[in-house]
């Protein structure tokens, strides 16, 4: 995938605070196993205007400290760090940073918060660092932290295949989504070892698709495994057409302005956390890193 700003150089600063967007899976169809137990898909990603935030403040010592916790992550395992380390090794950098991130996307939920936190910090990084790696490097270094890095990084909407990193950018209608998050947090690794998952759907096309839909496979073992989110489901089905992104748990439904989807919001009970969100086939990221590229 080609951006034209993989060339663009901002100018040096010496901290940066940048949104880490949340996505969507507008479908998940699951088309084999491969023998190193990873899974081949084809899905379709949408990126919605509701984020984290990262903050970085340039260190002239190469050491990277994260200033903010998440509650059950040890440092070793943080996306983050990691994408931060990766980084610095990578283009033999000798700066560090400061790191603190505002979390606001909900963990567990499918909507790839811990990627999208990872591509920001390496894209971010590389600008703050001034590393000079391209969008497309980045990228592939993104793949060894999760397969849905790459499409953050690269920021656009975009059709996937393979394990998730074979990205072709499309332009998609960008309507609102009501977004409503089940009081559970799933666990992608148990989604994909689950026995009861259907691995042999057959490829698509995305004019297919545009004709005739598409479902998300990984569903009926998350409704099993979780009955928050069959029930979140049933309710927002009252509304709209009701889909769960990624391996859940969130579930979503769209619709064409934001007053229609905060009128279905308003009729949900208080108890269950909801998002209303823009579609967005630019990345937040990318709109505001580069809106004077």
């Amino acid at each position: 995938m080609k951006t034209s700003e993989s060339s663009g150089t901002p100018p040096v600063e010496a901290q940066l605070s940048l949104p880490a967007p949340a996505k969507l899976n507008l479908f998940l169809h699951v088309t084999g196993r491969l023998p190193d137990g990873y899974h081949t898909l084809q899905t379709l990603f949408q990126f919605i205007d509701v984020c984290d935030t990262l903050h970085f403040n340039a260190r002239d010592d190469g050491q990277l400290h994260l200033q903010s916790e998440l509650v059950g992550v040890a440092a070793k395992d943080n996306l983050v760090l990691r994408a931060a380390l990766l980084l610095q090794q990578a283009s033999n950098c000798g700066l560090g940073a400061d790191i603190r991130l505002d979390k606001r996307l909900p963990m567990g939920g499918g909507i790839g918060g811990g990627s999208s936190d990872a591509a920001t910090t390496l894209v971010g990084l590389n600008h703050l660092w001034q590393t000079g790696l391209s969008l497309e490097q980045l990228a592939t270094l993104g793949l060894s932290l999760g397969a849905d890095v790459p499409v953050f990084v690269l920021g656009r909407a975009a059709w996937a295949e393979g394990v998730g990193e074979l990205l072709t950018p499309v332009e998609l209608e960008e309507p609102w989504y009501l977004l409503a998050v089940p009081d559970c947090q799933v666990s992608t690794a148990q989604i994909f070892s689950d026995e009861r998952l259907t691995r042999d759907t057959q490829p698509i096309t995305l004019a297919a698709f545009h004709d005739r839909g598409g479902r998300n496979d990984c569903l009926p073992v998350a409704e099993a495994c979780y009955p928050e989110i069959r029930n979140t489901l049933i309710l927002l089905n009252n509304y709209c057409e009701a889909k769960m992104t990624g391996t859940g748990s969130c579930v979503f439904g769209a619709f064409p302005n934001e007053r229609e989807a905060d009128k279905v919001r308003a009729r949900l009970p208080a108890t269950l956390q909801t998002f209303v969100a823009r579609g967005c086939n630019v990345s937040p990221l990318h709109q505001m890193l580069f809106k004077a590229a």
